[in-house]
């Protein structure tokens, strides 16, 4: 397969870029952006990268230079790269069109400000080669599959016939944008698909809670998990042909809790439109303060006004709403953190925004040590009491 290759001559200025051709059978096989964070470090490992460019952004240094902030992605997550005005990849970059897929090769390196390349070049794809990088990772898809699976499991199991068809109307409606939506624009599952790992994970956590605290009522925080940020998929979406998120001018004037609201309204007032509602007006709690009370878990779950909540939480629901949105953000950039950061010293890592402080390795599981050969393993209760 041959494509164009961007590529600086020897004795070349700085200013000008030539094309040439490149066999990409001949090259290393690629790997993912996620990848590249957990392998690069101080010491440079080469590795090419299939990537879809997101963004480009003229900036300046404080000092006046002009650069260019290219931001690209694939199924796994995303980066940021600097060309500077005075490289010879500078003329390529200003011309790159969006949402362009191109190969990245370069000597990767990553400190506490990110992935840097060294030696950069790029190479637009052939056709075949698109429509394979378009399918995204196999790992990921595959996890989101399950995601998704456990998101129906979970809603199928709401006992209220309200809340049950609710959940299950925004599926059949909206499921397929659902999918291609990131929980975040950085961050936290911030891919394509992200809002699925995101959700499922917070229903497995709200699920599990619900036993231990009993006041707490399992549907309606089962389905405020589901709504909670379903403002989201006009906030955050993806193309189903690329990995750069949507602009939507509705996202960007009124964001994801009012959108939230107003949809979760919408489903509503569809779902008293049906057949079914017309049982519904002897049900206990009532419906409208069914539905209240599903609206207040989505304009609560930031849990401070400052985050962006219109509301503070006010019920047992949307503080645990609220702390589980929370836990499982907190957990995702620390997996995140532990994979990209640099070791500074042992069992210290280095910070990684937005994370506050440095690191420190978690302590590893506690294994049994085993038993001789023909030893029977010995149990001393915690209680016992020496004699």
């Amino acid at each position: 397969m041959m494509v164009e290759f961007w590529a600086k001559k020897e004795n070349e200025s700085p200013a000008t870029i030539r094309s040439t051709t490149f066999h990409q059978s001949l090259a290393v096989s690629p790997i993912t952006i996620s990848a590249v964070k957990e392998q690069a470090g101080e010491i440079p490992i080469v590795a090419a990268i299939h990537a879809q460019l997101q963004s480009r952004n003229l900036r300046a240094t404080k000092g006046g230079k002009p650069y260019l902030e290219l931001a690209f992605a694939d199924s796994t997550g995303g980066f940021s790269l600097k060309i500077w005005s005075d490289s010879p990849m500078y003329g390529a970059a200003e011309t790159l069109a969006p949402n362009t897929i191109v190969r990245l090769e370069a000597e990767w390196t990553q400190n506490q400000y990110g992935v840097n390349p060294n030696h950069l070049t790029w190479a637009h794809l052939d056709e075949s080669a698109i429509a394979d990088f378009l399918t995204g990772d196999p790992e990921i898809r595959e996890k989101q599959d399950r995601d998704f699976a456990e998101i129906r499991r979970l809603c199928d199991s709401i006992e209220d016939p309200r809340l049950h068809g609710l959940c299950a109307l925004f599926l059949s409606q909206l499921g397929d944008r659902f999918r291609r939506t990131a929980a975040a624009k950085k961050n936290h599952h911030a891919r394509r698909g992200g809002l699925v790992e995101h959700v499922a994970q917070m229903m497995h956590s709200a699920a599990a809670l619900c036993p231990v605290y009993p006041e707490l009522n399992r549907d309606l925080i089962l389905a405020g998990v589901l709504f909670h940020d379903c403002g989201k998929l006009w906030e955050n979406s993806y193309p189903e042909d690329g990995f750069s998120q949507i602009h939507s001018i509705h996202g960007e004037m009124l964001g994801h809790i009012p959108l939230g609201i107003e949809l979760v309204n919408k489903l509503w007032n569809d779902l008293l439109d049906t057949a079914e509602a017309a049982d519904w007006k002897m049900l206990k709690p009532s419906t409208e303060m069914t539905r209240l009370h599903l609206l207040h878990l989505i304009g609560s779950h930031h849990g401070q006004y400052e985050f962006g909540s219109p509301v503070l939480p006010r019920t047992p629901e949307a503080f645990a709403l609220h702390y589980i949105d929370n836990l499982d953000a907190k957990l995702e950039m620390l997996r995140d953190a532990y994979s990209q950061s640099n070791e500074i010293a042992p069992g210290v890592y280095d910070r990684v925004f937005p994370l506050p402080t440095n690191l420190v390795r978690p302590l590893a599981s506690f294994s049994p040590p085993p038993c001789p050969t023909g030893s029977p393993a010995v149990e001393v209760p915690l209680s016992a009491e020496s004699e």
